[in-house]
């Protein structure tokens, strides 16, 4: 028979967000070799958003260091912050992840993989364990 411990939800939780950051990395490098891409870049294009400006780059770094915090945040944060922002970054990147996985099948791929990871981590949250009240207090 094998041990199978409690995995604490913190560790979940960052667990998923370390795993939804590798699916965006694989989708993004993966997407380099889509016929055109390194050329579009090559011309400082970001699609759909347009010119690579200084506040494009800021906007899209943002929007990825948000699910690299999380990772972190997921461990560091006490239980019920955690559990609030947990439960609103995985809903607000589940909704961004369907609006924005339709450049082709790599990317829908990929897509399904974050939504579910990210709508898990709203579960956790969601669902977070309750401490047991200590009878003899």
């Amino acid at each position: 028979m094998l041990d199978n411990p409690k995995v604490n939800i913190k560790i979940k939780l960052a667990a998923l967000w370390t795993s939804v950051m590798f699916c965006y990395l694989y989708a993004d490098f993966f997407g380099l070799f889509s016929p055109g891409q390194l050329a579009t870049m090559n011309r400082g294009l970001i699609p759909p958003l347009g010119a690579a400006t200084d506040g494009v780059m800021i906007f899209v770094s943002a929007m990825m260091a948000v699910p690299s915090l999380m990772v972190f945040l997921s461990i560091a944060l006490p239980a019920r912050p955690n559990r609030a922002l947990n439960a609103l970054a995985g809903a607000v990147y589940a909704a961004i992840i369907s609006i924005t996985m339709w450049a082709g099948a790599l990317f829908i791929f990929f897509g399904i993989i974050e939504i579910a990871l990210t709508l898990l981590a709203v579960y956790y949250a969601w669902t977070w364990p309750r401490a047991a009240l200590d009878s003899a207090d």
